[in-house]
């Protein structure tokens, strides 16, 4: 029997290998969620490998001539690097810290582009050091301070970032293809423009293509191909002004995954068909051959590979609330406090008759703000002890995770064919102490 498999809506958030038992257990890669949280205690992060495997080949069958590049910060461990390789897919890092995370796990420092609207000197000098494939330049002062660091004799591989003036995505604090926001160069002002000819005029750096990303949980095909308009567009500017047909364009990630019931992801076959029907046409138009085409998805990949599992650890009532408190909360899960993202909880491990009930989860952490779901329906009879797990948890949860409080951030476990693997150990008292020199 398929987990939640009253509803399709429901069962579309969970990993497709989910599965709930006669007595409310979920496994999850064919390992029960209530073994895994006794043996490796809670809060817990599991994460589904042939999930995750899938959705990286979803991709390649979907785009087979493009470059995609999966976005390291949605989450990152050696083993998903590894996974990754092996599938095909290369990756797009945004600090020195993800760059020699994924070399030393044997990835290949040439399918890798660095990002980063602030790149550090470490940055900078780790992507030479290693050989990264691109550097995506996202100010023109950072042109020199590059070009500074290459080699007499060598050049660095480059795209220009570009902002293509497009509002996508579903809250403002992800939106990062309109004006006046910290990522990239302008193309109404001409700062895009302007970077593109210094980069043309510097003998270190090579020019290889436009990128541009305009935000995150994007569902709908029409934002991209606005974007990649404006980047031909560019780009066919380019070839008249320099006689340079620069053979890349980068339009980013962003791709949505449903996070509720009921919501819809971006339809891949759909984005593939149109975006590449847009390019021949425009190219066409403009009398260029076609540039290949970079994605960059990452929650697209892994989101919905994961779920977190919670112990409860009280129920109190108020006047007009039930709020439910769970051992993590903004710590392992900072989103629903950042940008409202959803969380849509599920009671695990028994089977309950009541009736639902509107509550609040809330997490551990001495902050109001920290609630992880608030009026979701759980059991009425929920009480401390209990677990409840969260489906799409895979993307921008444990990656962002902090020690706030001094709890230590969770541990990670791949399941596959009913086998788990511990991939990231629970961070404990003795690593946060460590840090302490004491003075």
């Amino acid at each position: 029997m398929s987990l939640l498999a009253s509803t399709e809506a429901d069962l579309a958030l969970w990993p497709d290998s989910a599965r709930l038992t006669a007595d409310g257990d979920v496994r999850v890669g064919g390992v029960p969620l209530t073994s895994a949280a006794e043996r490796y205690g809670t809060p817990l992060y599991v994460l589904d490998e042939d999930q995750v495997r899938a959705r990286a080949r979803a991709y390649r069958a979907a785009f087979p001539d493009a470059g995609v590049h999966y976005a390291a910060k949605a989450f990152l461990c050696r083993a998903l690097v590894r996974w990754l390789d092996e599938e095909d897919i290369g990756l797009d890092v945004c600090s020195a810290g993800e760059l020699e995370l994924a070399v030393a796990a044997g990835f290949p420092a040439d399918r890798v582009l660095l990002h980063g609207n602030a790149k550090s000197p470490r940055d900078l000098a780790s992507a030479l050091r290693l050989g990264v494939g691109r550097v995506v330049l996202d100010g023109v002062g950072e042109i020199t301070r590059l070009a500074a660091l290459v080699p007499p004799g060598e050049r660095q591989r480059v795209l220009v970032r570009v902002v293509p003036g497009i509002s996508a995505g579903h809250h403002d604090k992800v939106r990062t293809g309109d004006e006046d926001q910290k990522f990239g160069l302008s193309l109404t002002d001409g700062s895009a423009q302007h970077a593109v000819a210094r980069v043309l005029a510097t003998p270190r750096l090579e020019l290889t293509g436009l990128h541009c990303h305009i935000g995150s949980q994007i569902a709908e095909v029409k934002p991209y191909l606005a974007a990649q308009r404006r980047l031909l567009g560019l780009r066919a500017r380019i070839a008249e002004t320099y006689g340079v047909v620069l053979p890349e364009i980068d339009l980013g990630g962003g791709h949505a995954v449903a996070q509720r019931p009921g919501e819809r992801g971006i339809d891949l076959t759909d984005l593939a068909r149109r975006l590449r029907a847009e390019l021949a046409e425009s190219c066409r138009a403009a009398g260029l051959p076609e540039p290949r085409l970079l994605l960059e998805p990452g929650r697209a990949l892994v989101a919905r590979a994961g779920v977190a599992v919670y112990r409860v650890l009280a129920v109190k009532r108020t006047a007009h609330r039930v709020f439910v408190a769970v051992d993590g909360g903004m710590g392992d899960n900072p989103r629903p406090a950042l940008y409202g993202a959803p969380c849509v909880p599920r009671l695990v491990g028994r089977v309950s008759t009541a009736a639902p009930h509107r509550v609040d989860l809330v997490g551990r952490h001495c902050e109001a703000g920290d609630v992880l779901a608030p009026a979701v329906p759980l059991p009425a009879d929920i009480r401390p002890g209990d677990l409840v797990a969260t489906p799409v948890a895979g993307a921008y949860q444990l990656s962002m995770a902090s020690a706030y409080n001094l709890h230590g951030r969770p541990p990670l476990i791949a399941t596959r064919e009913g086998t788990p693997r511990l991939l990231i150990r629970r961070e404990e008292p003795d690593d946060l102490w460590l840090r302490d020199l004491g003075g």
